[in-house]
């Protein structure tokens, strides 16, 4: 058995991947309609066939999850994520942990939560 990646359920792919490009870098490789696979691993899938095929309902902002990046400029990260997407909702602003880490975390237009981090 192989790990692939992590796949998440949006909307909107191609709304996502313009999100997932502008902010991290994502390209895309591969578009089935519906679903998409991007540079690094991540895999965008419609929220209309995930809930055919699985039957069940998407729950946005269930912070069961996160994707988790590491960012050594986070303030220019935090500064161009307020540039581009005003109406993103943070779940914690940028802040420093007790261990020296400064994480920001929120959520992309579909409710998936991401936190970015300073390297450790």
């Amino acid at each position: 058995m192989k790990y692939k990646g992590t796949l998440i359920v949006v909307k909107d792919c191609k709304r996502a991947l313009k999100f997932y490009s502008d902010m991290f870098g994502f390209q895309l490789l591969q578009d089935n309609d519906g679903n998409m696979e991007l540079t690094n691993n991540l895999y965008l899938q419609e929220s209309g066939y995930w809930e055919q095929f699985t039957k069940r309902s998407v729950i946005p902002n269930s912070n069961q999850s996160e994707l988790y990046f590491e960012e050594p400029n986070i303030e220019q990260f935090v500064e161009r994520l307020e540039t581009l997407y005003p109406e993103i909702e943070y779940v914690n602003y940028l802040m420093t942990h007790s261990w020296g880490q400064k994480v920001v975390r929120f959520y992309d237009m579909d409710g998936n939560l991401i936190e970015v981090g300073t390297p450790l």
